[in-house]
């Protein structure tokens, strides 16, 4: 099965005929060209990330892949899937803590099937003493046939990888106990390869965060720029956040609760009212309301929320 076709079915994307919900029309929206508007990102140097990672791909035992427990499909690179081949890899779902527990439950056990995974959150720490012993126990096999061969244990050499604001310096952090690498809150901190020690027995080798040419989902796109994936400047934030309204009414109206307005009656306008967004003559500056509304989701303050979801 073609790998997006695949997505599609399995996070459940809504399908392209019009339906009965009072929503779906947004959440379909169309250009004028009656296609769903779609949001791209893939600057110069992802391209030149990609060529690294290729290259150094042989001297790395184990495969780190970080996703966010969100979206835990639509924030996994599809080019992955032929650039790492048969290498081992563990698939980590950070920000666990910003998830909704009972879809992180189900996504465990669905990926589970195929590959080890762990929820961890590289902000509050949960899951992090997991990833090591992991990481020793996949590297087992190999290690015992090279002792067979008289080769001493080598360092086991780790390639961390995911896309853009993932968390991977957070974790790297966390799992060496200091400021190992640069942090931000926003795509395209870490722009170099470098390696960094975060065991006696680990070297992990850390790599800036990677998109993919083109989003053939265009709820990816959505989805990833709604989480913060990709810089705000190259969307339009109102749109998009008029949009994440409309998905939340439908799959997690509590997460709106906190602006004090009846469901119905949710729109960037009204929350807009609400924060105190106001220009002169007493109008809304939408652009500010989505600015708000995107860090506050971003933030986890609107409570748990997860945007993937498994399809029946």
């Amino acid at each position: 099965m073609h790998y997006w076709v695949k997505v599609r079915e399995l996070i459940g994307v809504l399908p392209t005929t019009r339906g009965s919900s009072k929503y779906y029309d947004w959440l379909c929206k169309k250009d004028e060209e009656g296609y769903l508007m779609s949001i791209q990102w893939f600057p110069g140097h992802m391209a030149k990330a990609r060529r690294l990672l290729m290259e150094q791909l042989e001297w790395v035992d184990v495969v780190l892949e970080l996703a966010d427990a969100r979206i835990p499909v639509s924030s996994r690179n599809p080019m992955l899937h032929n650039l790492l081949g048969t290498k081992p890899r563990l698939l980590l779902l950070n920000k666990v803590d910003l998830a909704d527990p009972t879809w992180t439950a189900k996504w465990l056990t669905y990926l589970r099937a195929s590959s080890p995974v762990y929820a961890v959150s590289a902000t509050t720490g949960v899951g992090i003493k997991q990833i090591v012993p992991e990481l020793e126990r996949m590297v087992q096999v190999k290690q015992a046939r090279q002792a067979k061969k008289g080769i001493r244990a080598q360092m086991i050499k780790v390639m961390i990888v995911g896309i853009p604001n993932i968390g991977k310096s957070s974790l790297i952090n966390q799992l060496t106990g200091g400021a190992q690498a640069k942090v931000g809150n926003k795509p395209g901190v870490t722009r170099g390869n470098q390696w960094v020690r975060i065991h006696d027995r680990v070297e992990l080798l850390d790599t800036p965060g990677m998109l993919w040419p083109k989003f053939e989902v265009p709820e990816v796109g959505q989805k990833l720029a709604a989480l913060g994936a990709i810089k705000d400047d190259v969307f339009d934030i109102e749109e998009l956040s008029t949009w994440i309204i409309d998905w939340l009414k439908l799959h997690f109206p509590n997460a709106l609760l906190r602006y004090q307005v009846p469901d119905l009656e949710v729109t960037l306008e009204s929350l807009g009212r609400k924060r105190g967004c106001l220009i002169h003559g007493g109008r809304v500056d939408t652009l500010k309301a989505a600015q708000i509304f995107l860090r506050e989701l971003r933030m986890g303050q609107l409570g748990p929320v997860t945007m993937d979801y498994l399809s029946k």
